[in-house]
């Protein structure tokens, strides 16, 4: 039967006991099956031989998809070209091409394994995609697709979002330079801008915060590294992922605390001194952790690192508990000593040595002091400070108290 099909009529087939098949024109029908499932076929002659093929399911594929379909199959004859033996030979090339979960693990092992934040990008990538696209081949994943998928992440977090999209671009961009993909579909999806982080606690932040992570606060049910580790970011300024992984073996005896380049961001060895009252919070960790690689441990495993992730999920839950008004993130510590250490009188070139920033410039190439003493100054300048803000007794020590003069 024959007739000019529309997607309202299509959509009206009765189903039948037995398979039956409804003509559009120039070839394409649409086969119903008693199962109700529907499919486009092309019928058409190639060398004297009556064939068809199969060009999609309904109603995945509309009408007018479908008509596109039978133009291309056309256009392919008209040139030589058998279009079922095509496809046939494009499903059989299809099935060699990796899903895209396999070229996760393929760019996995090939690049982002010898990353430093390697693990994390693959983390990222595979939380809000996997679910979706995890067995479809690299080859099936378009613009759309994409952008689907990042708008919903946009919508909980503009930031993860533009994370995403930078790790997503990469993985293409690692398929097309292996020649798995001609292109990557990530290309002209524009990036949301970012508004960049001001948040500086104030002195009554600071105070609530810093009462609120005493162990003898039961008012905020926090496990106890990760309270001592979010002090530890406070008084010395270092990134979040920095203080998780502390290890014993780099705090050496004349109280420097030694991270190794592999943990820094910029990938330079960096020296923090360590004042009073950051010994006190790594002599507490010892009573939970001295036997341990790691002087924050983790509540569940103890033989691994505290998480960054544990701690903005701690802060996150328990930020009002601690009596401020306006939430925090952990990294906001940082800015906040950063903030302090200008208001102390701190030059800028040691308050960014103090946070283990690179020199930029000419000043990168010909200034290699290392600032030790000043740094030491510095974070004792800036405990000082805390001290007097939380209500601490300063130490017993005449170069502590001259620094207040």
């Amino acid at each position: 039967m024959q007739q000019n099909l529309t997607d309202l009529k299509v959509k009206k087939l009765v189903i039948k006991k037995t398979r039956y098949e409804i003509s559009d024109v120039m070839g394409l029908s649409i086969r119903v099956e008693p199962s109700g499932s529907k499919t486009w076929m092309y019928r058409y002659t190639f060398d004297s031989h009556r064939k068809r093929m199969r060009l999609g399911k309904y109603p995945a594929m509309s009408i007018a998809e479908a008509r596109v379909k039978q133009r291309d199959a056309l256009n392919d004859i008209n040139n030589d070209i058998d279009p079922g033996l095509k496809q046939r030979q494009e499903n059989e090339a299809r099935k060699k091409v990796p899903t895209f979960e396999g070229m996760l693990e393929e760019f996995w092992d090939v690049e982002l394994c010898h990353k430093k934040a390697g693990a994390a990008t693959k983390r990222l990538i595979r939380k809000d995609t996997i679910h979706a696209w995890g067995n479809r081949k690299v080859v099936d994943i378009k613009r759309r697709d994409i952008v689907f998928i990042l708008d919903g992440v946009r919508s909980r977090a503009p930031v993860t979002a533009n994370r995403l999209h930078g790790a997503l671009s990469r993985l293409f961009n690692f398929a097309a330079e292996r020649g798995v993909i001609d292109d990557s579909p990530c290309t002209r999806i524009k990036k949301e801008p970012e508004k960049g982080r001001s948040r500086v606690l104030a002195d009554d932040e600071i105070k609530a915060v810093w009462l609120a992570l005493d162990w003898e606060n039961k008012k905020v049910d926090m496990f106890r590294a990760t309270k001592l580790a979010i002090r530890m970011i406070l008084l010395t300024g270092q990134r979040p992922g920095e203080v998780c992984g502390m290890r014993w073996d780099e705090i050496s005896e004349d109280d420097i605390w030694d991270i190794p380049a592999d943990r820094m961001k910029n990938e330079e060895p960096h020296q923090v001194p360590l004042t009073p009252l950051a010994l006190e919070v790594i002599e507490k960790a010892r009573e939970l952790s001295s036997d341990k690689e790691f002087v924050f441990g983790s509540s569940h495993k103890p033989d691994a690192p505290l998480m960054v992730r544990t701690l903005s999920r701690a802060v996150n839950r328990h930020w009002s508990e601690m009596g401020i008004n306006e939430k925090f993130v952990p990294h906001d510590l940082r800015r906040t000593l950063r903030t302090r250490l200008a208001e102390l009188g701190v030059s800028d070139i040691v308050a960014e040595r103090v946070l283990g920033h690179k020199l930029q410039g000419l000043m990168a190439i010909y200034n290699q002091h290392q600032y030790h003493d000043e740094k030491r100054q510095a974070l004792l300048k800036w405990e000082n400070k805390l001290r007097y803000i939380v209500g601490l007794d300063l130490p017993d020590t005449g170069k502590i108290i001259q620094l207040l003069r």
